[in-house]
């Protein structure tokens, strides 16, 4: 059938009955990332199946990672920067209506990771069957590189499941499990992964039909007057979100969706039209930025095996038994440490509940619940590959629990701390191997937090560094490694901003004032609602720490709080009023209007923080600090991180307001050195 034609990335073979199986294996690569060669060979083994006819196709993958990936991102880059997106997208489109125009019966047969393009090319297959196992994972997931699908995914789904599920899962992001996709109608059916082709095969033979009720409901949910009810619905939900200014692609996707007839021709027009427009937007090239940062903070580890199999932590309050029940979660063996098993069981119940929440089944709770164990007595110790402290913020009484572990290490086992605040320099000094002594500092909440600071000091052995770099990504952390100073990378800079807004928060600026400019800017969550949600007792602690090496002061008023137990979300009282885990924020007058610098009060004080991190060499370069302060604070994503900002708005114009600042409100405002860094003025804008 293929007679003459020679495939890089496609493997053809044709069955006696008559079925031909495509199975995608791009050349080079590890994974199935889509690229223009990719296409253009499907674009010439559909033109030939159109015209063989054979009795069907199965369109697989032959890496065992998974389907694909999706489009090949750094493909994407060249042809933005080319300005040769809306080309490149209607080709990509072309191919894969090609494939759906097929007359012969078509199959996608999926298992592992089915993301964006991928998932687009199995929505132009008639139908669908997914390996039922842990492993599949089907999402379009595009929103977050600031654009939407672009090679179908609009103009298919919503007709495929209905409007309203299609959207929700456009607009998130989100991944379905195989049957979670069985369940919304997006595959047909599942089957064991050992005979997913078979399996295939007998779903040629036998075509499923939709249930009439879904069929249903995917043409009443989008025919016209339902579009243009239900968009403007979804808008408003949309926008209680996120802002349009900021994330402008899932507003530009229902718009997409809500102009888009019957005609599928139509459809595509729009959707090709709308990314290629998003394309050149400063939220998609900081978001797609921060997806090759991700990658790299991923890969720091590469070829280094961790060595790890039984962790022991030290501490089972909140950090160190939520690092304690991730790391049992991510299938380590694990032994919890504390003075009393009255303080280590609270940790075991909220590991019982993380568990049945991210497992679901009663076998998998059950493994890891049987993974993670209480060590009063410490005896895990000896067996351990890494030790991590997480007691509470003391230098001598940390120094006093490593003299008690360090003995019991065999040969070249980790011993790391959950400290916050304090420098390793200090802690390491009574050590008998501090080569082999780090920080390893987990943000709250662990279980929704992707950072994880790798903290250096100067005796560090590398090879130790590279383990634990390993170790984070074994257990699905992004790790940057930062150098030990006061507050390593994120308290240093996150503080600043939390101070400045007490202080803002003390001068009467209310704090849903405060709270409101803040998310304005991009921030997830307002300074004063932050300080209260991590607890004013935290911000007390590691405000006294940093202060001096910042040359801040604390603001007053902190202390009374805390001698009057209101601490924040957890005494249900602090700089707000907490009911039902919500802070209950004040009515604001609405005459009154805050000074036009409010704003930069608070974030400049963040990023002149953070150009002194880049002088002092806290991490290794600029994008690793954009990274671990986007992925440690929540720093507003679309702004691709303080460094970049400042790059966008011009170093010098950034300088000279902090210097205006400085005039007004005194010498914190003062730019810090290092404001001649050559990372300021070159651009790593990827786009």
């Amino acid at each position: 059938m293929f007679e003459g034609l020679r495939f890089n990335h496609w493997k053809t073979s044709l069955d006696e009955r008559g079925i031909v199986t495509l199975s995608l294996d791009r050349a080079g690569s590890s994974v199935n990332a889509i690229n223009r060669d990719v296409l253009d060979e499907l674009g010439q083994i559909v033109e030939r199946l159109a015209i063989e006819q054979p009795a069907g196709v199965i369109v697989h993958s032959a890496k065992p990672a998974g389907f694909a990936v999706g489009a090949d991102i750094k493909e994407f880059v060249a042809y933005a920067k080319q300005g040769s997106v809306l080309e490149n997208i209607e080709h990509g489109q072309q191919v894969y209506e090609a494939l759906a125009r097929l007359t012969c019966r078509t199959v996608a047969a999926v298992h592992g990771a089915c993301m964006g393009g991928g998932t687009e090319l199995i929505l132009a297959c008639h139908q669908r069957i997914a390996a039922d196992d842990d492993k599949t994972k089907i999402a379009l997931p595009e929103v977050m590189l600031g654009i939407h699908p672009g090679w179908g995914g609009t103009a298919r789904l919503p007709r495929l499941i209905g409007a309203t599920e299609a959207l929700s899962l456009m607009l998130t992001g989100k991944s379905l499990s195989a049957k979670r996709a069985l369940a919304l109608g997006v595959v047909d059916r599942v089957a064991p992964p050992d005979e997913l082709l078979a399996e295939a095969r007998a779903l040629l033979r036998r075509p499923q039909t939709q249930p009439f009720a879904r069929r249903a409901k995917a043409w009443l949910t989008n025919c016209w007057p339902a579009r243009q009810i239900l968009a403007p619905m979804v808008m408003k939900r949309t926008a209680a979100k996120v802002r349009k200014e900021h994330y402008p692609a899932p507003f530009a996707l229902i718009d997409v969706w809500q102009r888009g007839g019957s005609d599928i021709r139509q459809r595509l027009k729009l959707e090709a039209r709308s990314v290629a427009k998003l394309a050149t937007t400063p939220t998609a090239h900081n978001l797609i930025r921060l997806f090759f940062l991700q990658e790299r903070l991923k890969n720091q580890s590469a070829g280094t095996e961790h060595g790890i199999r039984h962790v022991h932590v030290v501490g089972a309050g909140v950090m160190g038994g939520d690092i304690a029940a991730w790391a049992a979660l991510k299938g380590f063996d694990v032994t919890l440490q504390d003075r009393e098993m009255k303080f280590v069981q609270p940790a075991l119940d909220r590991a019982r509940q993380l568990y049945e929440k991210k497992l679901k089944t009663p076998a998998r709770v059950a493994a890891a619940s049987a993974r993670l164990r209480a060590d009063v007595e410490g005896k895990g110790v000896a067996s351990a590959d890494l030790a991590i402290e997480a007691i509470y913020e003391n230098a001598e009484a940390k120094q006093a629990l490593y003299a008690a572990i360090e003995p019991q290490f065999q040969s070249d086992e980790i011993l790391a701390s959950n400290t916050s605040s304090i420098p390793l320099d200090e802690l390491r000094k009574q050590l008998k191997a501090p080569q082999r002594f780090l920080g390893l500092h987990f943000f709250n909440p662990v279980a929704q937090m992707p950072l994880v600071e790798v903290v250096r000091h100067d005796a560090l052995d590398p090879a130790i560094e590279k383990r634990a770099l390993a170790f984070c990504k074994a257990i699905g952390k992004l790790p940057v490694a930062v150098k030990g100073t006061p507050g390593f990378l994120v308290n240093r800079i996150l503080m600043p901003y939390l101070l400045e807004a007490l202080r803002l928060y003390n001068e009467g600026v209310p704090g849903p004032v405060l709270d409101k400019a803040a998310k304005a800017f991009g921030m997830p969550m307002g300074p004063i609602e932050l300080a209260d949600t991590v607890g004013l007792d935290v911000c007390a602690s590691v405000g006294k720490e940093l202060s001096p090496f910042l040359g801040l002061e604390l603001p007053p008023g902190l202390e009374d709080k805390l001698d009057a137990g209101k601490r924040g979300k957890k005494d249900g009282q602090g700089l707000y009023v907490w009911q039902d885990g919500k802070p209950i924020k004040p009515e604001v007058d609405p005459d009154y209007h805050p000074a036009p610098d409010l704003t930069d009060r608070m974030i400049l004080a963040m990023v002149n923080e953070a150009v002194a991190c880049l002088a002092d060499g806290v991490v290794d370069d600029a994008d690793l600090l954009d990274a671990g302060v986007i992925f440690g604070t929540g720093f507003a994503p679309f702004r691709g991180g303080p460094i970049q900002y400042l790059r966008s708005e011009g170093a010098d114009k950034v300088k000279a307001r902090l210097e205006q600042l400085a005039q007004r409100h005194g010498a914190r405002f003062t730019p810090k050195e290092g404001w001649d860094h050559p990372a300021l003025a070159a651009s790593t804008d990827t786009l």
